[in-house]
């Protein structure tokens, strides 16, 4: 049967923009269906370590599996970078928002909340002796 995987496929009305948001934490896209004007569709994306994502129109739900997805967020990404501050500084420059700055917590681990393009919170972390302001 091969290699079995899980990844997360992320719900977007604009899913070149929200791929793009991706690209800045390290997923490099692998694999792209168009959709049916002709736009992005679907991009499968990869990360070094053998993370995987994926993003698709907000119409697939619908059209796939009969359901109609809700308002965002609709997910929490946790993602591990190698600088986290580094990480959220670009984060408004690819099109998110920093929810929270990054900062210590107890079990060890520097964490930044921001938003993608779409409003999804994504959670940046890295050892907190990695990374630090």
């Amino acid at each position: 049967m091969g290699s079995l995987r899980a990844f997360p496929v992320l719900y977007a009305s604009d899913v070149e923009r929200v791929a793009g948001f991706y690209a800045t934490l390290g997923f490099a896209e692998h694999f792209r269906l168009p959709g049916a004007d002709g736009a992005a569709g679907f991009i499968a994306m990869r990360r070094e370590g053998g993370a995987e994502l994926a993003v698709t129109t907000e119409d697939s739900p619908r059209m796939l599996a009969g359901v109609e997805p809700g308002p965002g967020p609709r997910h929490e990404l946790f993602v591990y970078v190698e600088d986290v501050d580094s990480a959220a500084a670009g984060v408004e420059a690819a099109g998110g928002s920093v929810l929270k700055p990054p900062q210590d917590m107890p079990w060890g681990e520097r964490v930044g909340f921001v938003a993608d393009p779409e409003g999804n919170v994504v959670s940046l972390a890295a050892p907190a002796a990695a990374s630090s302001s």
